[in-house]
């Protein structure tokens, strides 16, 4: 007489264990890719602010005497230009007063606040000259 064979296979419990570790995977690989379409969305929204700061500062190579001051709202996002005089201990006919020109984006995300600054230095349009005959 032979012996009974063992069947081969799994288990129950192993197979149970099984779909367990692979919920969990799953659920990971889900959570991970949804914060990179997150994160995605969030560089987009960044960089177009980007762009707006820099496309108001290509306005205007120099700064008016009285400074340059203006606000607006462009595609979802606000925007605000200041500009203060910048000290630089160097005067002469020859040498332009500076400006510190700040330009502020912000706008909204899932309610959350968000902002963008930027701030470089123009120098200030010198008065035409005037030529007498």
């Amino acid at each position: 007489m032979r012996a009974p064979k063992r069947q081969r296979g799994l288990t129950l419990l192993e197979l149970l264990v099984a779909f367990a570790i692979m919920a969990m995977s799953l659920g990971l690989l889900y959570r991970v890719m949804g914060g990179s379409v997150r994160s995605a969305g969030d560089i987009e929204r960044y960089q177009r602010a980007v762009v707006l700061a820099q496309s108001l500062l290509s306005l205007r190579d120099t700064v008016p005497e009285g400074g340059w001051q203006q606000s607006g709202e462009s595609a979802g996002y606000l925007w605000q230009i200041q500009s203060v005089p910048y000290a630089t201990g160097l005067s002469g006919p020859n040498i332009p007063a500076l400006h510190e020109v700040s330009i502020s984006i912000t706008w909204s995300e899932d309610r959350r606040p968000r902002s963008f600054d930027l701030t470089t230095l123009r120098p200030e349009r010198k008065p035409p000259v005037q030529v007498r005959p």
